[in-house]
């Protein structure tokens, strides 16, 4: 059953992270229209999926596959498809089961993964979208990949039957200005670009810096908290 209460929750809290992209593309000269927002569902109610669905959100974020799969297979019992996109670090053993319900896979940050999705991946009628998870300070606790390593694994995602290069993904450094750190993403996206032609998403950006990512160029903005309230630290 629909809560109207919660609906009218989320519609309100929608609508006001709308109205800050839009403000962030026009600061930019952008068109308002050249981010898309990506709800970052994790630890939410698969009801949360299903009312932001019916609000016209088209893309929704994961981070755990074993709470990702679930919902997803509820949202889907429902009659909705979400586009699904897995955030979190992938552990290889759990690719087969990402691959069931994922259409992107923001988190390949390593020659072992790409290979492993790419080897789940064949015969997939739509192929895998993947980026490539870019590391802006090194930190191998938070994901991602180096600029060294970053062109031997997109070379690897393009070359790969069943993979889709779709572009990159970053979280700003802890404790530095994230306009600094998206105008470094900013580069090697062109060059991402430059060496694959269709490879131009940018996944930069969350609730308290989704303005910067926008700024430098994001084209997928992953937003949580300010969308979906403050998750309980005990979930």
């Amino acid at each position: 059953m629909t809560d109207p209460g919660r609906r009218a929750e989320l519609a309100a809290s929608l609508e006001q992270v709308r109205e800050r992209i839009a403000r962030a593309c026009v600061a930019a000269g952008r068109p308002p229209g050249a981010v898309t927002l990506t709800a970052v569902t994790k630890t939410y109610p698969a009801s949360d999926v299903l009312l932001l669905a019916g609000l016209g959100v088209t893309d929704m974020a994961e981070n755990r596959d074993q709470e990702a799969a679930a919902k997803a297979a509820e949202v889907l019992a429902a009659g909705v498809r979400p586009r699904w996109h897995f955030v979190g670090q992938l552990q290889r053993n759990k690719v087969r089961s990402v691959i069931r319900y994922a259409d992107v896979v923001e988190s390949v940050d390593s020659l072992r993964l790409a290979g492993a999705l790419a080897k789940a991946a064949v015969g997939r009628e739509v192929p895998l979208e993947v980026l490539v998870q870019v590391s802006l300070d090194a930190d191998p606790a938070r994901g991602g990949v180096t600029e060294d390593d970053l062109w031997r694994v997109s070379d690897a995602v393009a070359s790969s039957e069943g993979l889709r290069l779709g572009g990159v993904m970053a979280v700003a450094p802890l404790g530095e200005d994230p306009g600094a750190a998206f105008a470094r993403l900013a580069v090697i996206a062109g060059r991402m670009a430059s060496e694959h032609p269709g490879a131009t998403t940018v996944s930069a950006g969350m609730s308290g810096d989704l303005e910067a990512a926008v700024q430098h160029g994001a084209t997928h903005v992953r937003i949580g908290t300010s969308l979906l309230g403050m998750r309980n630290s005990l979930r």
